[in-house]
C-alpha cells in the first residue's frame, strides 16, 4: 500500500467518524421532547394588607360652662323665699327668728338647687374621629406548575397559568408567556 492510499484510508475513516457523530447528534436533536406535560398547576398569592382611614361622627357630651360659680342667684332667691315663708309663722320674736331661719333655710336650699341645675347643663356636640383599619386582600404572585420531562417530574414559576403542557428549548422548560397571552 503506498502513501497515498493510507492517507485516503485515514481521511475517509475521519469522515466517517464525523458524519456519524453528526447523525447521532441530529437524530438526538430530533428525538428530544419539545413539550413538557403538566401534571399539576397551583396559584401563588401573597396577602395584601392596605391601611384605610375610616371616619365617623360621635355625640359627646360635657357640662356647660357655669356663668356663677358661687351660685349667688340661687341663694339669694332661695334666702328671699324662705325668708318670705318665715315670715308667716309665729308672732313677735318667733316671727324673727322663723323670717331668719327661713332666710338660711331657703338661702342653702336655693344654693343646693342650683347647684344640682348646673350640673345637670350639659352641651351636646358631634365630634369627628378617625381610626385605621388594615384591609386585607390577595394578590396573584404566579403559578407553581409541576411538570413532567423524560420521565421525571420537576416544579417552575411561571406568571402565567399554563394548559396542558409547556415548551421544552435545549432541554430546558420554558417559563415565558407564549406570545398570545402577551400584552
Amino acid at each position: 500500500m503506498d502513501k497515498s492510499m493510507m492517507k485516503g484510508i485515514a481521511v475517509g475513516g475521519l469522515a466517517m467518524v464525523v458524519l456519524g457523530a453528526s447523525g447521532v447528534t441530529g437524530y438526538q436533536a430530533l428525538t428530544k421532547p419539545k413539550f413538557a406535560d403538566v401534571v399539576a398547576v397551583k396559584a401563588v398569592r401573597d396577602t395584601v394588607v392596605t391601611p384605610q382611614e375610616r371616619c365617623g361622627y360621635v355625640q359627646t357630651h360635657r357640662q356647660a360652662p357655669v356663668k356663677d360659680q358661687q351660685r349667688i342667684a340661687g341663694t339669694v332667691i332661695g334666702g328671699v323665699a324662705g325668708g318670705l315663708l318665715g315670715s308667716q309663722i309665729g308672732g313677735g320674736n318667733g316671727k324673727k327668728v322663723a323670717t331668719v331661719a327661713g332666710a338660711v333655710a331657703g338661702g342653702y336650699a336655693g344654693n343646693q338647687v342650683q347647684k344640682n341645675l348646673q350640673e345637670k347643663d350639659v352641651i351636646t356636640t358631634s365630634e369627628r374621629r378617625c381610626r385605621t383599619v388594615n384591609l386585607k386582600s390577595q394578590k396573584l404572585v404566579g403559578y407553581d406548575v409541576t411538570y413532567r420531562l423524560d420521565g421525571r417530574d420537576g416544579t417552575v414559576r411561571t406568571s402565567f397559568k399554563p394548559g396542558n403542557t409547556l415548551p421544552v428549548k435545549d432541554g430546558q422548560v420554558v417559563t415565558t408567556p407564549p406570545t398570545d397571552l402577551r400584552s
